[in-house]
């Protein structure tokens, strides 16, 4: 078992909880081939929407991925995304500022950058820790 971060908007992550699937890196398939049915996912929306230069700062969503198969959607004439379905557990939304101090993903001094490859491998404390103070049913 592996735990995993995306790195996505709030809307979108709204989007993928509400339909039970994950999506990250725009609908790339080579990120989703990374993950495995049991898999742990969380995800951190660094804004509001993708669009919105509002931040958001917060941890969103937390689940496990189903059965690992990625699949191609259309959404539009023009953009076919690479989702994998995951079973999302009921969890509140925390800013990363209540966790900053228990995650060895912030402790290296450059943590963010490795943010903007938009999936992340996270150890497992640090998954505990999020999947504890996001109050994880």
């Amino acid at each position: 078992m592996r735990y995993w971060l995306g790195v996505v908007s709030k809307n979108h992550v709204q989007k993928g909880v509400k339909g039970g699937f994950a999506q990250v890196c725009h609908g790339k398939k080579a990120p989703l081939m990374k993950m495995a049915a049991g898999d742990g996912l969380v995800y951190y929306s660094p804004k509001i929407a993708i669009d919105n230069p509002k931040a958001c700062k917060c941890f969103t969503a937390i689940g496990k991925i189903k059965n690992g198969k990625v699949y191609q959607v259309e959404m539009t004439i023009d953009f076919h995304p690479f989702r994998l379905e995951v079973d999302y557990a009921t969890c509140r939304e925390i800013p990363l500022a209540d966790v900053f101090d228990q995650l060895e993903l912030t402790k290296n001094k450059s943590w963010a950058i490795q943010l903007r490859k938009g999936l992340v491998e996270l150890n497992a404390a640090d998954f505990k820790t999020l999947a504890a103070a996001m109050q994880v049913s």
